[in-house]
């Protein structure tokens, strides 16, 4: 039995720690032959393998592939092959292969960066709760952050108590708010059981998921979108986007948020009428923490940037080294 893995460059763009991962977990069982290649789509997948009759799994991370040339690799059992997308096999090449009676994996799940998304989605949402990083920014430019009168307190010694939330916005705990969550997906759920786990009361919408979902998110299910958001203190519209729910969260939904409400947007910002979104956020009638933006990068003169009633990051929340590996980890469970 040989084991091979190719790499293209264009893999290791979008998942660089994944293809070493993936060779240390197969040689615990055996030799693997492991191809670098060094320009990206140059070399095509057979000229890269040393005897392609000898290869019986074959892992080949964005190589081109030739489907006439593809019967070079006649003992192959089993393969998992991605050529242009770096997020899906390509499904020209699995069905030429199953014809030849090759079992072709798939490994389309997300849920290899569930956990860095969703843990990513409760750090926004408390950094959010509590301006942490404006606060962050404003103890570099000035003392202002440590005068806590603004809220004209005559008690005596008020700086004291060490108040420093802003009462417009929803604030403090995750601990008693509404968490509503839109979508109880492999990330949905994650962050719901974490808001529920710290003491929120979570209610989530999926028209899509089975009762086990609700129940590993530890949400209350709602079937109505309109009433989720009706009385929402913090929103997490945490579907994937697709065809399906492009734009799920119409303006209406937008409008229908409570003022002071929090949006966190993790996944994909076109779930959103982001139009609405930014409305309502630069009216200083919402809260919003990102990490997906409508438009990427964002222009450095977007008025969203540098608000006070604004967290965002660079759509980072899942490129961690730990979803690498989950990557390479899953892959490997569905090989014999």
């Amino acid at each position: 039995m040989s084991r091979t893995i190719v790499v293209d460059p264009l893999f290791e763009d979008v998942w660089p720690l994944a293809a070493d991962h993936l060779r240390r977990l197969w040689e615990r069982d055996g030799p693997v032959e492991f191809v670098r290649l060094n320009d990206q789509r140059e070399t095509p997948l057979t000229d890269a393998v040393a005897d392609p009759s000898g290869v019986t799994q074959l892992v080949s991370l964005g190589a081109r592939v030739d489907d006439t040339r593809l019967s070079a690799f006649s003992n192959l059992r089993e393969a998992f092959v991605m050529t242009t997308s770096m997020y899906s096999a390509d499904g020209t090449v699995a069905a030429a292969l199953e014809d030849r009676g090759v079992t072709v994996h798939d490994h389309t799940n997300e849920g290899f960066w569930s956990e860095s998304v969703s843990e990513f989605g409760i750090a926004l949402t408390i950094n959010a709760l509590r301006k942490l990083p404006q606060k962050y920014r404003g103890m570099i430019e000035s003392h202002d952050p440590w005068d806590l009168d603004q809220l004209d307190n005559e008690i005596p010694e008020a700086r004291g108590h060490q108040f420093a939330d802003d009462p417009a916005f929803v604030n403090g705990t995750v601990s008693g708010k509404r968490v509503r969550v839109a979508g109880v997906g492999n990330i949905g759920s994650r962050y719901a059981s974490v808001a529920d786990f710290l003491g929120a009361d979570v209610a989530a919408y999926d028209p899509y998921a089975d009762e086990p979902c609700f129940h590993r998110s530890g949400a209350r299910r709602v079937y109505d979108l309109d009433a989720l958001v009706r009385d929402a203190e913090v929103f997490a519209p945490t579907v994937p986007l697709t065809e399906a729910t492009r734009g799920l969260i119409t303006a209406d939904h937008i409008d229908r948020l409570p003022e002071g409400c929090l949006v966190v947007l993790i996944t994909r910002a076109g779930v959103c009428d982001t139009a609405a979104l930014r409305e309502r956020v630069l009216a200083d009638e919402l809260l919003l923490a990102a990490d997906v933006w409508d438009e990427e990068p964002l222009a450095l003169d977007d008025p969203l940037l540098g608000r006070d009633n604004v967290v965002h990051t660079p759509h980072i929340a899942g490129r961690t080294e730990d979803a690498n590996r989950r990557w390479a980890e899953r892959l490997v469970a569905h090989f014999g």
